[in-house]
Order: structure tokens, then sequence, then C-alpha cells
């Protein structure tokens, strides 16, 4: 049998594993930004040093992307006056829903209560005050901005 045709196992047919990748643009965050990086780190730490050899691998991926972005965060000042920003926590209309968020930085964001600066939503707010309006998907003045905390 040709050689060409033998697998000696199947460890060497398996998929590299990459990075975690590091999401585009500056690591914009909150003041409470740096604080929830390095508790990650810290726990992901302490994890790695109770873990095995083989469970320790994915941890040690994950801690390498929490340790860069700590080394890139770029801590963002509040905006001022009523103006929607990174750290602020918005209040609007959008098709008639009413609905609060906090922009914060990419890392910080959870989906529910806070999205990243970069998300088309926040991108499309970013800058207004309220009663102002914003194009977004396609439709005029589909958002309202209703109120605006910056804290």
């Amino acid at each position: 049998m040709s050689v060409a045709f033998r697998r000696e196992s199947d460890e060497e047919h398996l998929e590299p594993r990459f990075e975690l990748p590091i999401p585009p643009g500056p690591n914009r965050v909150t003041a409470a930004g740096p604080a929830l990086i390095a508790g990650t780190i810290a726990d992901l730490e302490a994890r790695i040093a109770a873990a095995s050899t083989e469970d320790a691998v994915p941890l040690l991926r994950e801690l390498r992307y929490w340790r860069t972005r700590a080394a890139t965060v770029e801590v963002m000042a509040l905006p001022e006056d009523d103006e929607v920003g990174i750290g602020s926590r918005v209040t609007f209309a959008l098709n008639g829903v009413q609905r609060t968020l906090a922009i914060v930085g990419h890392d910080e964001a959870n989906g529910d209560t806070a999205i990243g600066f970069a998300a088309p939503l926040a991108r499309a707010v970013i800058g207004l005050q309220a009663g102002e309006t914003a194009d977004f998907q396609g439709r005029t003045d589909a958002i309202r901005i209703l109120s605006v905390e910056n804290r």
C-alpha cells in the first residue's frame, strides 16, 4: 500500500486551533472596562492553575486574547452634555418600541442592556442628543432619542 493512503493517527488530521479573533479597530472602553478585563484575566489564571495540561490549552488561548485586550485598552471620557457616546445610557424609540441601552466597549457588551460602540445601532446614535432622530436599516428617522444619561 502506498504511503499516501496510510494514516498514522487521527491527530494529524485535526483542524488547527487558531487564536481568538481580535475585533478590528481601537479597543475603546468605559471607565469600568479595565477592571472587567483584569478580573477576567485573574479568573482565567486561576482556572489555568487548577486545570490539567490538556484542559489548560483553550484557556491559554483565551488568556492571550484578554492580555492583548488589556495591553491595548483605551479608556474613553464620558461625552459632554447630553450627547450619546461611549459610556452613555440612551433611551430611544425604534419602530415604536422604547428601549434603553448603554453604549460600551466591545468586551463590555452583553447584547441585552449594553451594546458595543461598533454595533450598527450604536453607530447610528453616537453623536446625537435627546429629541434628534437617526436613519437606521434603510429607514429615515427610524430612531428617536428620548433621553441620554452620561455619568
